[in-house]
């Protein structure tokens, strides 16, 4: 379109918005709408920030139910905690969601970023069994699941074969942002899951 921010770099499959701005923009359009009467107009963008918060819901109970109905004991690795690659900003990022909710599964989390892992230590101290590993390597070691959550290049870049055998297997890679080769990583004897794909 003729509007560079509506187009095909912000149109890509995720695991739901995140950064300091778009929820805050939306929830201001709710109380503008609602200030002026405009209920059904305030219910719309409200379904934004609730389909938002579901997706990441969805992601969760997708990993779930792959690895066999329960995390318990499982170690699932995130490899991205950034709301977007080429920052370390982690400020309503959709990997703390995910984490908190496979928290609740009673998963082990370990967590890889190449520049946010300082910003994702604060953010999930409140939780017991997470490590932060800056070797996405090492954080695959021993892995039940891979969750792909920031679309950095690195981890195009990564030698899968190497982090399928370090893995547990089924080896699971959920791609949420769909910058793999699945068929590649199937071949490999990855079990994999994506966002808008079958």
């Amino acid at each position: 379109g003729m509007d560079r921010r509506i187009g095909p770099k912000f149109l890509q499959a995720g695991p739901g918005f995140g950064g300091s701005c778009f929820k805050k923009d939306v929830l201001n359009l709710v109380y503008l709408c609602r200030t002026y009467g405009l209920d059904d107009c305030a219910d719309y963008w409200e379904s934004v920030i609730t389909m938002n918060e579901a997706q990441q819901r969805r992601i969760v109970t997708r990993t779930v139910k792959a690895l066999f109905n329960t995390l318990a004991g499982k170690r699932i690795a995130l490899f991205g905690f950034a709301f977007k690659a080429n920052t370390g900003d982690t400020r309503e990022t959709p990997a703390l969601t995910v984490a908190n909710l496979l928290a609740e599964e009673h998963a082990q989390i370990v967590v890889t970023d190449p520049k946010a892992l300082h910003n994702a230590e604060r953010d999930l101290a409140h939780l017991p069994d997470v490590t932060l590993q800056p070797d996405p390597y090492a954080a695959a070691e021993g892995a039940d699941a891979i969750l792909i959550m920031t679309e950095w290049d690195c981890y195009r870049d990564l030698d899968w074969a190497r982090v399928y055998a370090a893995m547990r297997k089924p080896a699971l890679v959920f791609d949420t942002r769909n910058i793999l080769d699945h068929a590649a990583l199937r071949a490999l004897g990855f079990k994999t899951l994506a966002v808008g794909r079958a």
